[in-house]
């Protein structure tokens, strides 16, 4: 049976804010998962990888050696509570605890109502909104023995603006937005703050091919610097929402 989880030691260190921190990334292997995660270790912030491929997985944590820390990863479908309760009980084990959660794992299946499957239905449901509940469920109470931490869930503009053939992914986005912001209310006072981005269009493989000609989108690593930046604030600045547009779409 092979292993599904593994680490990376990397020598170096590089002091900072986030300097020793202990961070979960889901959706990790690529696009604004990777960017984040990349970003994070460049902080010296011990991270976690995750997606349900492995392949892609090992070779995202592969490069993320170039960068100057510890890097873990575990394959884990963070639909399923059960692969997430894992994932949270190997990185607790393996950083120590848990201060920083990045919900970024996404999926988009665009049909018309009338021709979606419900397993399509439920397939977005689970990774886009049903996922949040299980990190959280599981994370927030490490995150509470440990004195806090800080939560951000990677949404989108679809969370506001419906458009056609977007019924299930909208509405998982929407979710994350209340789901968010309630959470944001319950935890507070333990000294967790939750924060959530809304990018519009990305130029990532997420929404097709990543070339040049999109080259108008933002970029993923536009998205890691919002959330870096959140997650550098003074912990008075409880930064709950920021939208991202990129500035000159198309006509």
């Amino acid at each position: 049976m092979r292993k599904s989880h593994s680490s990376l030691t990397i020598q170096k260190e590089a002091p900072g804010l986030l300097s020793g921190k202990r961070a979960i990334v889901t959706g990790g292997s690529q696009g604004i998962g990777f960017c984040i995660a990349k970003a994070l270790v460049s902080k010296n912030v011990h991270t976690v990888i995750c997606s349900r491929s492995r392949k892609p997985l090992s070779q995202a944590a592969e490069k993320l050696t170039r960068s100057s820390n510890q890097v873990f990863w575990k394959v884990c479908d963070v639909g399923y509570a059960e692969q997430v309760e894992e994932l949270i009980c190997f990185s607790a084990q393996q950083l120590g605890g848990i201060d920083i959660l990045i919900n970024n794992a996404g999926v988009g299946i665009f049909q018309p109502v009338s021709e979606m499957t419900p397993e399509e239905w439920r397939s977005v449901m689970r990774t886009n909104l049903d996922s949040l509940f299980f990190t959280c469920h599981y994370a927030v109470p490490i995150m509470r023995r440990s004195g806090g931490g800080m939560i951000v869930n990677i949404g989108s503009l679809a969370g506001k603006n419906t458009f056609t053939k977007g019924a299930a992914y909208c509405s998982s986005k929407f979710g994350l937005k209340a789901f968010s912001e309630a959470l944001m209310q319950e935890v507070r006072y333990d000294d967790i703050r939750v924060s959530y981005v809304m990018p519009g269009s990305v130029n990532t493989e997420f929404s097709g091919t990543s070339t040049e000609h999109n080259s108008w989108k933002l970029s993923a690593e536009d998205v890691a610097d919002v959330v870096i930046d959140i997650l550098q604030r003074d912990p008075r600045c409880l930064t709950s929402r920021i939208e991202m547009r990129p500035s000159k779409p198309p006509k």
